[in-house]
Formats: C-alpha cells, structure tokens, sequence
C-alpha cells in the first residue's frame, strides 16, 4: 500500500514537472517568434528619437506626431483582444508566419512614405503583427516548456519585451547620424525575414483549432472601446482634456467597454475570458505589468525628446547616451527572470520599483544645464527598477491560472498592458506640451519644465505600483 502510494506521488510530480505539449526544442520552437516579438517591441519606441526631426520634415506638430507611437500600439490593442479568437480559427504556424509577412509589408509601406498619412498606415499595419506575436509568445511558452522553467522562459521573453523598447531609441540615433529615418524600417525587413524561417522550420502547431463561432458584434465593441479610449486621450494635447471632443469620445469609449466586458463575461464561448480576473492574485499581477509598462513607454517617449530640446543634444549622441541604460535593462531583464523561480515575488516587485522611484526622482532633478552623466544615471536607475518588477509580475500573475485559461490571461495581460501604454504615452504628451506653455523661459527651459510636468505623470504610476506592490501576500502553489 505504501509502495503504491509512493508510486502515485512520482507520477502526480512527474505529470506537474512535463509541459502540457513536450516539443523536442522548445527554445528553437520559440526563436522565431522571439525575433518577430523583438522587432516588434523595437518599433514601438524606435521613431521616438526621430520625432522632433520628422515634425520640422513632416509639418506636423507634437500632438499629431505622437500618432506614430500610439497608432501604433492602437492597433495592437485592438488586434490583441482577438488574437485568442484567431488562434482557434488558425493554426500557431499560420498566425505567425501571416503575422512576420505582414510586418515586412508594413515597413517597406513606412521606408517608402513620402508623408505622415502613409507613413502613419506603415505604422499601423505593423502593430497587427505586434497584436499577435505578443500574445501568442506567452501561450506557446506556457505550453511547450515544464512549469518549473516557466519563471525563465517568461524572463526570456520579458527580454524581448523590455529591452527592444529600451535599445530602439540608441539604434534609431546611430541610424539617423548616418542616414535618413527611412532606414529604420529598412532595417527592420532583414531581422524579420530570419525570424520568417526559423519559425517556418522549427515552430509546430501547439493551438487547437476548433472554428468556435464569431461574435462580430463583439469584435465591434471591441475595436471602438479600445480604440476610443486610446483615441480620446491622443487627442486632449490638441484640444485639451476639458474639450467636448475628448471628453465625449472618452466616455462613449468607457460605455462601449463596459458593454463590451459584460457581453464577455455573460457569454458561454468568450472571445476573452474576463472571468480570469475573479483571482484576485492574477488581477494584481496584470495591474502591476500595465503600471510597469506606463512607466516605460512614458519615459522612453520623454526621454529621447528632454535630450535633444531640453539638452540640446545632437540625434546621433542622443542614441550613444540612452545606450547604458538599454544594456543594463537587458541584464536586469535576464536576471529577474531567472530569479523569479527562486526569490519571493513581492520582494523583486516592491524591490523594482521602489529603485524606479528613485530614478525618477533624479530626473525631476534635472535641469537644461545638467551635466550629461546625471540624466545617464537617472534613465540608468529606472532600467533597473522596472524591468526588475516587470518578469516577477508576469509570473505571479499568470502562475495563477491553469493550462485552460492561461492563453486567456496572457492575451488579456498584454492587451491592457498595450492599451495602458498608448495612454501613458498620450499623457505624457499632453502634459509635456502643457508644461511648455505655462513656462516663460527660452526654448530650452520650456521643454525641460514640459519634461518635468510628463514626468510627474510617470512618478505618480510609480508610486501607485508601489503601492500595490506592498498588498502582495505570499504566493499560492501553482495550478496545472
């Protein structure tokens, strides 16, 4: 009796030790939409630094310019919400491969613009492939790899994630000091066509493809809600967050949510499982990753901008100087994955962004004659305490859910977390013009009083992260 209860234990530990779909080499399954993922999250804040050259080229002022940021991550938040409706029509190795063609056709459409409207399409046709990728990075990853390497297979992709945002504006710069910003996309198509054949050789189909029926509806509401809601705060730099245009559009956007949420939730075959934030441990976790993200977007959008207005810094130095802070949010990326497995997760979060703080603070410390080594030390500072809070939080999060909803957790994680972001990046906007405005100083005393406003917005996310941060109790076993 002994024997077999012995016998059945090994089985029960060996069963919550295999991954739901063993594949021979999960990394090779997993590079190519690492690379597609990579380029992805490159182009998310890779024209950051090019903005204020683009306006002068474009004629466009700031409010319209930003369109290049968060038209872009519009679109992914909009196609995010369906990826785990497509992934039930499509196989794994179909959405992928659609999806790193179609980025090569958006950024061939963005090298060749000859204006803002084109170049704005190029943009938004590249974040579907985002919308997709991003998704479907985390469900492959809960499945073809063992639970106990999932702390470090999200630290993997929390790599991808954190780092390509972080390094795009220092590869933009070297491109701008050498050529024209048409290159940026140019080079995106070389990455792009060896992640299309390594994911064609080595990425099996690990979806089930069951053709559930569409809700059209509710992809409506889903595009309207999503999309107004990123929509209505682009637009308050422009018209101001009193004006009827935003305020109607923000609050239209908040009802088509709402209706949007309910009809999810009411519904038997969801086109995403709301019902996933009744664990109260996976909500925290997702809050946590969209805060992290507002941080990052927000300052990466700022950043680049306080460099070359504020500083008056050239393009091509711009990029040099935000390089060690690309580096080390790469490191600290790496290694939070990694510890994740082993380190409490509240101590990691509360850890990173409490440093996150710290480097904001020395930023809002940062005058226009501020020598060039402290703004370094300031953006370094923040690239070790978000990435730091960032791997730890997917984990907790998700490591909540069983194998059934975990496609469903990470599509609805990374859709908010897109959305928030676009969001965080408009009000940055807004607050920076604002700041600028109000100031009475020179150009450059204008811009870093316009800085320093935007990047009150960040400190306050921060410090609400923080927060919540400390409400973490210890985590619960996992659930296979």
């Amino acid at each position: 009796m002994e024997k077999s209860l012995n016998t059945d234990q090994v089985l029960t530990k060996e069963k919550k030790q295999t991954a739901a779909k063993p594949v021979a080499k999960p990394f090779l399954a997993m590079i190519g939409m690492l690379i597609g993922g990579f380029v992805g999250m490159l182009s998310e804040t890779s024209l950051n630094i090019a903005l204020p050259s683009l306006m002068t080229e474009l004629h466009v002022s700031i409010g319209t310019i930003q369109w290049l940021v968060t038209g872009y991550m519009l679109v992914i938040g909009i196609v995010l919400p369906m990826s785990s409706l497509l992934s039930r029509w499509f196989s794994t190795r179909q959405l992928i491969l659609f999806a790193l063609g179609d980025f090569i056709v958006g950024a061939i459409i963005s090298a060749m613009a000859p204006n803002f409207a084109i170049l704005l399409v190029g943009r938004m046709i590249q974040g579907i492939t985002t919308g997709l990728i991003l998704p479907l990075m985390f469900t492959v990853a809960t499945l073809i790899f063992p639970p106990y390497k999932l702390g470090s297979a999200m630290g993997m992709i929390g790599l991808v994630i954190m780092f390509a945002p972080a390094i795009g504006p220092t590869l933009a710069g070297m491109i701008l000091g050498l050529l024209t910003w048409h290159w940026i996309f140019w080079l995106f198509i070389p990455f792009l066509l060896v992640g299309f054949y390594l994911a064609f050789k080595y990425l099996p189909n690990v979806g089930n493809v069951s053709k559930p029926k569409v809700d059209t509806f509710s992809i409506i509401l889903s595009a309207l809600g999503f999309g107004g809601l990123v929509t209505s705060v682009s637009l308050a730099s422009e018209a101001g967050w009193a004006s009827l245009e935003v305020i109607g559009t923000l609050v239209v956007a908040v009802l088509l949510l709402a209706w949007y949420i309910r009809r999810q939730i009411m519904s038997k075959t969801p086109i995403l499982n709301f019902r996933v934030f009744a664990d109260k441990q996976f909500t925290v976790g997702s809050l946590l990753v969209m805060l992290d993200f507002a941080i990052i977007l927000s300052s990466m959008y700022l950043m680049p901008m306080f460099w070359q207005n504020g500083l008056a810094i050239p393009v091509a130095l711009t990029g040099i100087v935000m390089l060690p802070g690309g580096i080390v949010n790469a490191v600290v990326s790496a290694i939070a994955g990694r510890f994740s497995d082993q380190v409490s997760p509240k101590l990691l979060i509360t850890l990173g962004y409490g440093v996150t703080i710290i480097g904001i603070v020395i930023l809002l410390l940062a005058r226009a004659t501020s020598p060039m080594w402290y703004v370094i030390l300031g953006h370094i500072v923040i690239m070790v305490g978000a990435p730091l809070a960032m791997s730890p939080s997917q984990t907790f999060g998700l490591s909540a859910l069983n194998q059934a909803t975990s496609g469903d957790g990470s599509t609805i994680m990374n859709t908010f977390q897109q959305i928030i972001g676009a969001m965080a990046t408009a009000i940055a906007t807004s607050l920076l013009a604002f700041g600028q405005h109000l100031s009475n100083g020179g150009t450059q005393v204008a811009f870093t009083n316009g800085f320093h406003i935007g990047l009150l917005f960040t400190l306050i996310v921060a410090v609400v992260a923080f927060v919540i941060a400390l409400t973490i109790k210890q985590s619960t076993p996992e659930k296979y």
